[in-house]
């Protein structure tokens, strides 16, 4: 059984196995009856579990990168494991509730960066969080903490995530940055059991639209879990993961570990070498968590066998939809 210990100033001590979040909903998310549609811009559907109804969340980008929302659902074709299926529903999504976590790499390799996250995150907060959102604030080093629950507090997310500090190794002190300096003991950075623990602990239990949004360099050294395992827990839950990639030249990034968390879940990686960069990323993911198409379908397949299938969501060629690319059957 894998188990991954975390610190945490909310959360009790816990020890999450690998298979977790098998339990929760695979395909969990709005839903309307079979065969109803929903078009129309201002109107907010109901919010209910389908367990037979697949839903993907999809923005649309043409060649120059600009998001396209005037698609009718005739421009979309989905296909399950190679096979066309029936689009049940469809809407252009710009008032569905976003339950969101913000998750902030406080690891050495960002200590020069870390202020300017910290102002560029509230920021970004303040302007993607609409009346019914949610938001909760982690960090992560060594250990993972949460610093907000979910709230649509704005003060209190203000404060949370002014709480994040850089956490090295051999102790000491980070001009600009006070407070909790890690030990000699510490390992690394764990960004896996980070997101497994945001999705399989925090989100799992969450209908609608689900983000993560990571400030990291995707640099993972000490997890518990694997790679894979925190993908298959962000698909399980039906999270899109955006990864905001701040990494400094000495310390270095790993793209290709953002490019694959991101691409398995829908999301996208945005290279961030400035402050100016890092206000602008978060302005495009808040323009695409706010101009995003739903679009269900009931699936061919009825097996309940808990086996991965994978999706393909095609349109014009001169667009490119970014939507998750598969998820869970359940079982039984």
């Amino acid at each position: 059984m894998k188990s991954v210990s975390v610190k945490r100033r909310f959360w009790k001590k816990l020890a999450l196995p690998a298979a977790a979040c098998a339990s929760a909903l695979a395909m969990a998310a709005p839903a309307l009856p079979q065969g109803q549609n929903q078009q129309g811009l201002g109107q907010a559907p109901t919010i209910k579990a389908e367990v037979n109804l697949v839903n993907l969340f999809a923005t649309v980008r043409d060649k120059n990168k600009r998001v396209i929302t005037d698609l009718k659902q005739d421009d979309f074709k989905i296909f399950e494991d190679g096979h066309e299926e029936k689009i049940s529903f469809f809407s252009k999504e710009m008032t569905m509730p976003i339950t969101m976590g913000l998750l902030l790499d406080t690891s050495g390799s960002e200590q020069n960066m870390l202020g300017a996250i910290q102002g560029a995150g509230s920021r970004f907060l303040r302007r993607v969080l609409r009346k019914g959102d949610e938001a909760m604030i982690m960090s992560f080093d060594s250990d993972v903490d949460l610093l907000s629950d979910f709230t649509d507090d704005r003060g209190i997310l203000d404060r949370a995530i002014n709480k994040a500090r850089i956490n090295i190794p051999g102790g000491g002190t980070i001009a600009g940055n006070p407070g909790p300096i890690g030990s000699g003991n510490i390992t690394g950075t764990a960004l896996y059991d980070a997101v497994y623990l945001a999705c399989g602990e925090k989100l799992n239990g969450e209908a609608g639209r689900k983000a993560i949004v990571i400030v990291t360099d995707a640099q993972d050294e000490g997890s518990k879990v694997r790679l894979e395992e925190a993908i298959e827990a962000a698909q399980r839950t039906d999270t899109v993961i955006h990864i905001l990639l701040v990494a400094d030249p000495r310390f270095g990034g790993n793209g290709g570990v953002a490019r694959k968390m991101t691409d398995e879940t829908g999301g996208r990686v945005i290279y961030v070498n400035s402050e100016k960069k890092l206000e602008e990323a978060f302005d495009q993911i808040s323009e695409e968590l706010r101009s995003q198409y739903t679009l269900g379908y009931y699936p061919t397949n009825k097996a309940r066998d808990g086996k991965f299938r994978k999706i393909r969501l095609d349109v014009d060629k001169d667009l490119k939809a970014l939507t998750r690319r598969g998820y869970y059957a359940p079982r039984g």
